[in-house]
């Protein structure tokens, strides 16, 4: 009775972990934190820019991670399906270009550790000196 009250306990566990995700910068960035309009924006093109004036380099993860629909869902209030959509329409019309997607959390916890105006999202898990938390998404 017990063994599959600690392993239902441990699967809601992970569900929960897994349904946070922190939005992270370069630690040396001037950003110590961002609403979640201001992230937003970024991610949906509508700016290119850092509260600290520079050139976001955004990055994203895969459409297959959960944390990418999670985090969509939960900073912009669409689907990555609707933000895909309108990815196609800014680059169609030659008015953005949308995030580097890179392979997982750790790839893009790497490119925001070695680029000072990069900005991504990634579980809070694996959250660490390399990278600053800007925003909090649960």
């Amino acid at each position: 009775m017990i063994k599959p009250l600690i392993g239902a306990a441990m699967l809601v566990a992970a569900v929960a972990a897994q349904a946070q995700v922190a939005v992270v910068v370069n630690p040396k960035s001037p950003v110590a934190s961002m609403s979640a309009d201001q992230v937003a924006s970024i991610f949906l093109g509508k700016s290119n820019q850092l509260p600290s004036g520079a050139a976001a380099q955004a990055v994203d993860l895969p459409e297959s991670a959960a944390a990418r629909e999670h985090f969509y869902s939960k900073a912009t209030g669409k689907s990555s399906a609707q933000v895909k959509a309108a990815w196609s329409r800014l680059v169609f019309s030659g008015k953005g270009t949308p995030p580097k997607e890179l392979g997982s959390s750790a790839d893009v916890k790497k490119f925001v550790a070695a680029n000072a105006d990069a900005i991504g999202y990634i579980e809070k898990s694996a959250v660490d000196g390399s990278v600053k938390v800007v925003l909090s998404v649960d």
